[in-house]
């Protein structure tokens, strides 16, 4: 697509998408250094950081080494990769580091303990002895490797041990080589009973201390010498060619029985594991040393998750927060739908609830006037009372449409599973487009209703978000989402869903602007008027919040508008490209990121190129600013129109975010951060108080 709007200023060179990522990792890992942060919550920042590398090498740098196949010998990108790997190695190594000399010791300080075999008792050893007998070895299989047992598949991010022997095997040959996996389906940190611990202490051993006490009775009669835990992260992208298959939804769960087995990208070893056995593993996979990661501590920290859940210290967590029903602007017990009649409602999570965009679909539901019910699911989990409601409404005999992304990752499984039980009661299930993605979030009730005149009229309402139909994370992310009945509002979003489901073009929409059609070259055109405003000494303003920046075209637009004259701030959360603060280039474009408790995902944007109110748009947006998201995906952005509406988004959603001095982060022309305080008002926090109820 050709941007409209004046052509672009020679950019600087912008920062690298990889490196980025890796400094958004940073941040959150910083979360765990506050002492302001309970202790738990500390270590829940930690597994947070393991969660997000473990995407990192199974999405963005496993294309990045395939990017690389095709670019031989030497190369300013295989420098750059080197240099990120290097820098992925240095944060690992930090992670591990902050989580054994800092955060542990505090934990054995409060009485939380996790007891490796050499601190247990006796009593100790032998409750873990009985349960290692009872609940772990009937599910070992250890493999001895020889020409008839050749090395096992091992699955993306599955956790194993490599184990060397001594002697002989049963058979009198020397194989020496074995290895143990650890079945997923066994707790990985296992609680002690109380009365095996220490007055005041909360006593846990993990699942791999269990099975490294007891690896010699795996392998009766021959010497353990040396072993080690040991994970490979895989490539884990979905690919399925989807010109070539009749039926994605088939194809798509073909494609999910390979998943786990993808090229192998990292593999992590602890600390201890002998050079041989490491080296052994680096064979197997194909892998160079430099995709060998040794941790001093726990392969894979996610599972500590569970450490954090079983202790039974709340006052080491968050106080918990419980997000507030709008009573004023949606009076509990009345209709939603009839309250809609009145005008739009916003609602800001999680520090409003999820549960009015629940009870808007329930009562559509059991209303027998609702004829259809059409809505877009990217991202809802294995459990989701809105699904079973779409369910229930095929089942009352409703017209209901779901478009289904199956690509979405990492929840292929559970949308695969929605879609086979909804097209199973009759609802009809469509899967985007080939090639894009449908991420935009659209829940569309049309309703028969009596007209001014005795006439009967079809009226629609609309839910439109910033986030996934989640309720779950709803309560964890920041988002904002408007429930509506404005007919022009409605028919655009019943005009998407038309384009979904037939393929055809549509009339262009007024108040809804999708991606790939218009949405890129909207915001290219507000920027170039914000940059003609600019230069013509009139107010020029931009204030953008994404989720990430990284499209070159949209970033050339930003600085040419600040290189005009006008004001630009960026509040993105995760990868952002463009660098800057550069005298004469950049420097009015400022860049900040808030990392808090909950996780930033509202996307807003905000543009003034001009003296009056016409001279303004606010966009409420499913769009962060990517090539993707811009190009190869399905998203929505609608303009907030209601003067008061929209002044909320900019008091709740921007100006509290570009005054924070609690959880924001300045970014620095090379791409590093700086916290910008320690303390001062916060965000999260000014929102919480504001709308929450903290118990």
């Amino acid at each position: 697509m050709t941007p409209d709007g004046p052509l672009q200023p020679a950019l600087p060179p912008l920062l690298n998408r990889e490196q980025a990522i890796l400094e958004f990792n940073r941040r959150v890992l910083a979360q765990a250094r506050r002492e302001d942060v309970p202790l738990l919550e500390r270590l829940r920042y930690i597994t947070i950081v393991s969660s997000n590398m473990d995407e990192f090498f199974e999405v963005r740098f496993a294309d990045a080494i395939e990017a690389l196949r095709s670019v031989p010998g030497a190369s300013p990108q295989r420098d750059a990769l080197r240099s990120v790997a290097a820098e992925a190695h240095a944060l690992i190594d930090t992670q591990y580091a902050l989580f054994n000399d800092e955060l542990m010791p505090e934990l054995q300080r409060k009485g939380i303990v996790i007891i490796n075999h050499a601190q247990r008792n006796e009593a100790q050893r032998a409750w873990v002895d009985r349960y290692f007998e009872q609940q772990v070895r009937p599910l070992l299989v250890p493999v001895g490797l020889d020409p008839a047992h050749p090395f096992p598949q091992v699955a993306n991010k599955s956790l194993n041990f490599i184990v060397r022997l001594g002697g002989r095997d049963a058979f009198g040959r020397a194989s020496s080589i074995a290895i143990v996996k650890v079945p997923r389906a066994l707790p990985r940190v296992i609680a002690l009973p109380r009365e095996l611990c220490a007055a005041g202490e909360q006593g846990f051993v993990l699942l791999t201390s269990v099975i490294r006490a007891h690896l010699e009775t795996l392998f009766a009669g021959r010497p353990v010498e040396s072993f080690s835990q040991f994970r490979v992260t895989r490539d884990s992208d979905l690919e399925v060619d989807e010109v070539d298959v009749a039926n994605l939804r088939q194809a798509m769960r073909t494609g999910l029985t390979t998943r786990h087995f993808g090229e192998a990208i990292r593999l992590e070893v602890v600390s201890t594991c002998p050079e041989a056995l490491w080296r052994f593993l680096l064979g197997q996979f194909d892998l160079p040393e430099a995709a060998l990661y040794r941790v001093n501590g726990p392969v894979n920290l996610v599972r500590l998750n569970q450490l954090i859940d079983q202790v039974e210290s709340p006052e080491l967590r968050f106080p918990p927060y419980e997000p507030a029903w709008p009573e004023r602007r949606l009076p509990r017990g009345q209709s939603i739908l009839a309250r809609l009649r009145q005008g739009d409602v916003l609602l800001h999570h999680p520090y409003e609830s999820f549960d009015p965009v629940v009870q808007f679909l329930r009562e559509s539901v059991a209303d027998p006037d609702v004829l259809a019910i059409k809505m877009t699911i990217y991202r809802t989990g294995s459990q989701s009372v809105l699904m079973d409601l779409l369910i229930d409404a095929t089942r009352r005999g409703k017209d209901v449409t779901v478009v289904v992304e199956l690509k979405a990752r990492f929840d292929e499984e559970a949308n695969i599973n929605w879609a086979e039980r909804l097209e199973a009661v009759g609802a009809q299930v469509v899967y985007g487009i080939v090639g894009f993605k449908t991420h935009a979030k659209l829940l569309l009730i049309t309703r028969r209703e009596a007209g001014p005149r005795g006439q009967t009229l079809l009226r629609r309402y609309a839910h439109l978000s910033t986030g996934n139909y989640n309720p779950p994370t709803a309560r964890l992310y920041t988002d904002a989402g408007i429930l509506t009945a404005d007919a022009q509002l409605t028919a655009d979003a019943d005009a998407v869903f038309h384009q979904l489901t037939s393929l055809t073009r549509v009339r262009s929409q007024r108040h809804l602007v999708t991606a790939p059609f218009q949405l890129h070259r909207r915001l290219m055109q507000h920027l170039a008027a914000v940059a003609q405003a600019a230069a013509a000494g009139q107010p020029a303003r931009v204030v953008i919040k994404v989720n990430a920046l990284t499209e070159p075209a949209l970033i050339g637009a930003l600085i040419a508008a600040a290189q005009a004259g006008a004001e630009v701030d960026l509040i993105v959360r995760g990868a952002c490209m463009l660098p800057p603060g550069i005298p004469g280039v950049t420097e009015r474009v400022r860049v900040r990121s808030i990392v808090g408790r909950f996780l930033e995902h509202t996307r807003v944007l905000y543009f003034r190129w001009g003296p009056t109110d016409d001279d303004e748009v606010l966009y409420l947006s499913s769009a962060d600013w990517m090539g993707r998201n811009m190009f190869r995906r399905i998203e929505v952005a609608w303009s907030v129109r209601d003067p008061a509406l929209r002044q909320r988004v900019i008091d709740e959603c921007l100006v509290p975010y570009l005054h924070d001095r609690r959880d924001a982060w300045q970014q620095a022309p090379d791409g590093s951060y700086n916290r910008i305080a320690d303390d001062g008002p916060g965000a999260q926090a000014a929102l919480m108080a504001r709308y929450g109820v903290i118990a």
